[in-house]
């Protein structure tokens, strides 16, 4: 959710809290804050936790390992086989019916508007239809931008940054809930179908991913069922590897790309990765676009003809006539290049814009009102604009869905409805295939420049909707008119088809606004069902991110960026080896002994001015002489879980056996273990001793304090960790590294930098 960073960027940047008025805002401003952050607008949020992809052995976990013997992990394995087909036909049909509601809905506006606008064009009084069609958006997005401002905000814009961020091992609240799902699904629907500069495919990634995340869990915490299968995929580490392929059956939907998705996963997405995972992720996409094209298949009434893999279909292109040469490929690097300088350009906007929306709309009741304004406005800009146009074009032999005709002879039609007058997706298509000439220089220049600054106001608004298809449509019109311009100085030359050049204008903005390389190039081959053009799509693509890069970073790193996440990159800073553990690591730690007081340990969950998640465990001996090394170290949940439990003795008889808890009793508690204040612990409790060695894990991992950082850095990142204990030469604990130690080291502009760190 974008509207709950505490970023003011006023001369120096105040962290001010965003519930105060504005006008109290204003009146505060000029004195000096006590939390004043001078010249850092980069802050990081302690509201986000860690996901802790490494497993706890303690004696419970490496009992039960035990146990399981060749047999029953062969059932896991068939088990996981099995999710992963169910992941891939629920994001099918997902898919589907996002699809076919969009079409029906979709088409039932554009009909009631046609008809409108043909009565009124003969006895005049069109501002009855542009009214018409502006009320008609404005409702249908207020509704998409009410559940989702009222019910589930984090199911807003398109859900990538979300998913990367978890795949990355942070915990974004609510980010995986049934109750994520079904708001961002009504909410694409009505806010494409309102016919706002958005597209439904961003969107697909991230339900794929909740589907994933549900399925996996074998039980629903919203719907409070549990159905007591797949009990043994209930943690971090299980949950991650199937979100991944869950995302990964999202993109193959979208845009009908099996290996698009399987590289998209492994691009943006997971920071783990291992053969058994990349073929089980291919297979749920491989599923996930079977199942969405058969659905599609039998819905348009021709069922054993599979001809709709994705959401989007870009059409083939024919290799005969679509050849490219040698001397084309300079000309395609220069629109890389014009793509790259464009993105970074819209990247930029969108980061003010977004900005000012973090400072001034974050009341639910503005941001519905924003997102009504934008609807309103997309409809007159595109009203006005067919209105103003005299770009007429003969019907015959056209593939236009809804033709408007309003001034033109009969028999034509508005060549600038087609743009306007459509779902995006259409219009990309049109864009592609219609054949050369269909559309006017001038037309073209116009719709990009509208549609670059509509699409850039539109993406951050409070409606679930992706940017994927909108900088496809804007990368599309321009290098259709980068075409239509090269054959008129070549004096037409069979070489310039427009539509060629549309499919590199698209692959070029795309690739400057997301900066996606790998996987964005087999997803273009693959929608395209054109391997001819493998080349100049990745040229064109590397391109645009390398002259992107150089003014601002990716649109999805930006928002993950401003959302102030402790985001964990491949590499540490190039220039961090100066530091150690000891400079990152926080101190002091709050240790507990072995054997420990209920009610200390009561108090030190209970303190909220420490919210710590992992506690080392050292030696509870009394005697002074002896070093306090480190034993082992147990997690909050762990210990709420033995709280609740009621797992302790009391003082006298310690050598009585405590009550003995399973793993499935921690299973249980997983994902929402209760706070510390719902469990009651009576006073005469709170004397009694816990236990901890069975439940600690007695191995985590350790750093000496004088490792340096990016060593640190990559032992805590290819391992996913969540704690690393910093130790002496004694063995005795000095610090502990967590992920918000790492992430706070930024390289900025003059070199390393360290960001604060904020409550909210």
């Amino acid at each position: 959710q974008l509207t709950a960073s505490p970023f003011l960027r006023i001369g120096q940047l105040s962290n001010v809290d965003l519930n105060e008025d504005i006008h109290e805002l204003e009146t505060e401003l000029p004195r000096q804050h006590p939390n004043e952050i001078p010249h850092n607008e980069k802050l990081l949020s302690l509201k986000y936790e860690s996901l802790d992809y490494d497993n706890s052995e303690n004696q419970l976990f490496l009992e039960e390992e035990r146990r399981i013997n060749h047999t029953a992990f062969r059932t896991v394995e068939i088990k996981r086989w099995v999710i992963c087909a169910m992941i891939g036909i629920l994001t099918g049909l997902v898919a589907c019916f996002i699809d076919i509601v969009v079409e029906n809905l979709a088409g039932l506006k554009y009909r009631v508007v046609k008809g409108n606008i043909d009565k009124f064009t003969e006895k005049g009084g069109l501002s009855f239809s542009l009214l018409l069609w502006a009320t008609l958006n404005a409702s249908v997005v207020m509704v998409g931008s009410v559940i989702v401002a009222f019910i589930e905000p984090v199911a807003a814009g398109s859900g990538i940054p979300q998913i990367k961020c978890y795949l990355n091992g942070v915990k974004i609240p609510h980010v995986v809930r049934l109750k994520t799902l079904a708001i961002k699904v009504c909410g694409v629907i009505l806010s494409v179908v309102g016919g706002l500069a958005v597209g439904k495919e961003g969107p697909m990634i991230h339900s794929g991913a909740v589907i994933a995340a549900g399925i996996s869990q074998g039980r629903s915490t919203s719907l409070k069922r549990d159905f007591k299968i797949f009990e043994y995929f209930r943690r971090d580490t299980e949950k991650r590897d199937f979100v991944s392929a869950g995302a990964a059956a999202g993109v193959s939907a979208a845009f009908g790309a099996p290996v698009g998705g399987v590289l998209f996963s492994l691009e943006e997405g997971a920071s783990f990765w291992n053969q058994f995972l990349t073929w089980r992720i291919f297979f749920a996409s491989m599923i996930s676009t079977f199942t969405l094209n058969s659905v599609l298949s039998v819905y348009h009434g021709n069922a054993w003809d599979l001809s709709s893999p994705g959401l989007i279909n870009f059409g083939r292109f024919d290799t005969e006539k679509m050849g490219y040469t040698i001397q084309e490929i300079p000309i395609f690097i220069f629109m890389g290049v014009v793509g790259g300088i464009l993105g970074a350009l819209f990247n930029a906007l969108n980061y003010w814009l977004t900005m000012f929306r973090i400072r001034y709309i974050h009341r639910p009741c503005l941001q519905v009102v924003e997102a009504m304004l934008v609807a309103a406005v997309t409809a007159t800009v595109g009203f006005v604009m067919i209105y103003c146009s005299r770009d007429c074009q003969p019907i015959q032999g056209s593939t236009v869905a809804y033709p408007l005709q309003l001034f033109c002879a009969d028999g034509e039609y508005n060549s600038m409805a087609t743009a306007f007058f459509n779902t995006p997706e259409k219009s990309v298509v049109n864009l592609f295939h219609d054949p050369p000439g269909s559309y006017n220089p001038m037309t073209l220049g116009m719709f990009t420049l509208v549609y670059f600054f509509l699409a850039c106001w539109t993406y951050g608004l409070t409606v679930s909707a992706g940017v994927f298809i909108p900088s496809l449509l804007i990368g599309a019109a321009w290098g259709r008119l980068f075409g239509i311009s090269l054959s008129y100085l070549t004096k037409g030359s069979i070489w310039a088809d427009p539509g060629k050049y549309a499919l590199m204008g698209a692959a070029a903005q795309l690739g400057g606004i997301v900066r996606m390389t790998l996987s964005l190039t087999v997803i273009m081959m693959e929608a395209t069902g054109n391997v001819t053009y493998g080349f100049p799509i990745m040229l064109v693509l590397m391109t645009a991110k390398i002259v992107g890069d150089y003014f601002v970073e990716g649109l999805y790193d930006m928002h993950i960026q401003l959302q102030s996440v402790p985001f964990l990159h491949w590499e540490a800073p190039v220039t961090s080896h100066s530091l150690t553990a000891r400079e990152v690591m926080s101190a002091p730690v709050t240790c507990l002994r072995r054997i420990e007081r209920v009610g200390t340990v009561v108090d030190i969950l209970s303190d909220t001015s420490s919210n710590h998640n992992g506690f080392p465990v050292v030696e509870s001996n009394p005697d002074t002489s002896q070093v306090a090394g480190l034993r082992g170290l147990i997690l909050r949940s762990q210990l709420i879980v033995l709280l609740k439990h009621k797992v302790f003795v009391e003082r006298a008889n310690l050598s009585l056996v405590q009550r003995r808890l399973k793993l499935k009793d921690f299973r249980d508690a997983y994902p929402r273990f209760p706070p510390i204040q719902s469990i009651h612990v009576s006073q005469d409790e709170r004397e009694c001793m816990i236990d901890l060695s069975e439940f600690m894990n007695p191995s985590p991992y350790t750093v000496p304090q004088e490792a340096s950082l990016p060593r640190v850095f990559k032992l805590f990142r290819a391992l996913g960790l969540r704690h690393l204990v910093v130790v002496d030469n004694r063995n005795e604990v000095v610090g502990m590294v967590t992920r918000k130690d790492l992430a706070r080291y930024r390289l900025g502009k003059e070199g390393l930098e360290e960001l604060s760190l904020a409550q909210t």
